[in-house]
C-alpha cells in the first residue's frame, strides 16, 4: 500500500518563549480552520484587513512555524476504520525508539510520555489485521518492552484550535 508523504511537526525544540496571537491573526487562523482554501480578499473582508495584510500575516505565521495550512481527510471515508493509541513501554533512549517508531509510515502520531507509557503512537488501520501487522512492527524494535492497544470504537471530538479561543 503506498501512502501519501505525511506532515510532521517538529516539537523537539527546547520551548522558548510562547508565540503570542493578537486578535486579528486569532481572528485570521478561524477563518482558515472554517476553510482552508478561503482567498485572502473574503478572509480580510471578514476580519477588517487588506488582502495583502492578511497574505502577510498568514506567511508571517507559517514562517515562525505557529500554522500550517493542510488537508485534513476522514480516514473512515478512505476505508480506514480502525484507529488506535498505543502505549509503548520500553528501555534505554526514548528519544531512539521515538525515531524508531516514526519512520514506521503507519504511526501518525508519537509522543515521548510521563506516566504509565514511555511513549503514545497514533495508528489508523485497514481493519483489525493491519493493526496487528502494525503492532508486530512495534514489538520487533529491541527496546520496545511492552504494548498496550487502545482502539477507538467512536470518535466524538476532534479539533485543531489551540491558542485562538
Amino acid at each position: 500500500m503506498s501512502t501519501p508523504p505525511r506532515v510532521r511537526r517538529k516539537s523537539d525544540a527546547v520551548p522558548g518563549p510562547a508565540f503570542v496571537l493578537d486578535e486579528l491573526s486569532k481572528a485570521i487562523i478561524e477563518q482558515l480552520q472554517i476553510d482552508g482554501r478561503m482567498p485572502y480578499a473574503a478572509i480580510g473582508k471578514a476580519v477588517g484587513l487588506s488582502e495583502a495584510a492578511v497574505r502577510q500575516r498568514v506567511q508571517r505565521l507559517q514562517d515562525a512555524g505557529v500554522m500550517q495550512i493542510v488537508a485534513v481527510t476522514d480516514p473512515l471515508t478512505l476505508g480506514f476504520p480502525r484507529q488506535a493509541m498505543i502505549g509503548v513501554t520500553c528501555e534505554g533512549n526514548l528519544e531512539t525508539v521515538a525515531d524508531e517508531l516514526a519512520a514506521i509510515d503507519e504511526i501518525d502520531y508519537v509522543v515521548l510520555t510521563a506516566g504509565s507509557f514511555d511513549l503514545i503512537v497514533e495508528v489508523v488501520c485497514e481493519g483489525d489485521r493491519h493493526l496487528l501487522e502494525i503492532l508486530s512492527k512495534i514489538r520487533d524494535i529491541p527496546a520496545v518492552r511492552a504494548t498496550e492497544s487502545f482502539v477507538y470504537l467512536k470518535l466524538r471530538k476532534q479539533t485543531y484550535s489551540w491558542g485562538t479561543r
